[in-house]
């Protein structure tokens, strides 16, 4: 990444970079859902925050990396790194568990509950596909 300062690359209106770090906030929240709903998958969410806050706010970047819980999910990504193999299956198993109780205890409607289960399984598809952080 460039190491220029923010202010020296930022090309964007005053505007727009109200808008970015507006979103930017607003991924950082639906990625701390993410951490208490299976549902949400919080890398996604973190990684779209800092590629807003990288373009507006050299501030709330910086602030985004030094963060205890969601610096660590941009520094893995960046290094190529994956998370641990409990948390998959940790985070797999929560999932399903959750999907299934809701989509077959609380939603009547079927378009709902196959809706529930396709997010299941994509966000299923996802956790796999994130490489297993190995033990040294």
């Amino acid at each position: 990444m460039n190491e220029e300062p923010l202010e020296k690359r930022n090309t964007l209106s005053k505007g727009k970079r109200i808008i970015f770090i507006s979103l930017g906030f607003f991924f950082i929240v639906l990625g701390a859902l993410g951490v208490f709903l299976p549902i949400l998958p919080t890398t996604p969410f973190i990684l779209i925050s800092a590629a807003l806050f990288v373009r507006s706010s050299d501030k709330f970047y910086r602030w985004l990396l030094s963060n205890r819980i969601f610096g660590k999910y941009i520094k893995n990504y960046r290094q190529g790194k994956g998370i641990p193999l409990r948390i998959k299956v940790f985070a797999i198993t929560l999932l399903w568990v959750t999907i299934s109780l809701s989509a077959f205890l609380a939603v009547k409607i079927i378009y709902v509950r196959i809706i529930l289960l396709l997010i299941a399984i994509g966000v299923t598809v996802h956790i796999i596909s994130i490489r297993p952080i190995s033990k040294k």
